[in-house]
């Protein structure tokens, strides 16, 4: 057991001081000893503000307090905790990895037109294209009968033959 909690010191102590000093401020309910109570046991920092990258709301006068890290800041923590393998530590963050790629799922690319179903107006030739790719298909697939008449009446003749297609 002393073994494990070394480990886990030495872990600790190969963090960033950023790190360590935002989870020596704001512990996760993990990292607290078992027989801890979670109510008691918060530090002042936490019964000020309980998840630092939220606004808070004064319970007396009613006024919106800014987080306690800006979101340059989050991002910040969020990407040097993710280098180090503990981003699950922190706290709930728009900047965190899960709530970027539920956001992601939610919203998508918000590029107009990638959704299912969705159409690009786009230029005309553009829109035209498939229509105009597909008669070019079809004129080639009818090429072989056509050179095989062409040949059958000459070009002398071709001109005033009367034309099936057109």
């Amino acid at each position: 057991m002393a073994t494990a909690a070394q480990k886990h010191i030495q872990l600790a102590l190969a963090l960033p001081a950023r790190l360590r000093t935002f989870f020596a401020r704001y512990p996760h309910t993990s990292i607290l000893p078992k027989a801890a109570d979670p109510e008691t046991s918060k530090t002042h920092y936490q019964q000020e503000a309980p998840n630092p990258f939220q606004s808070t709301k004064h319970p007396i006068t009613g006024k919106w307090h800014n987080p306690k890290y800006s979101l340059r800041r989050q991002a910040e923590l969020v990407k040097l905790a993710r280098k180090h393998h503990v981003e699950e530590l922190l706290p709930y963050t728009v900047k965190g990895t899960e709530a970027k790629l539920r956001k992601r799922v939610e919203l998508g690319l918000r590029v107009k037109g990638t959704g299912v179903g969705e159409k690009v107006k786009g230029h005309k030739h553009e829109r035209q294209l498939v229509a105009k790719m597909e008669k070019r298909r079809k004129a080639m697939l009818e090429m072989p009968d056509l050179i095989r008449e062409w040949k059958k009446v000459g070009r002398k003749r071709w001109e005033k033959w009367p034309k099936s297609a057109s």
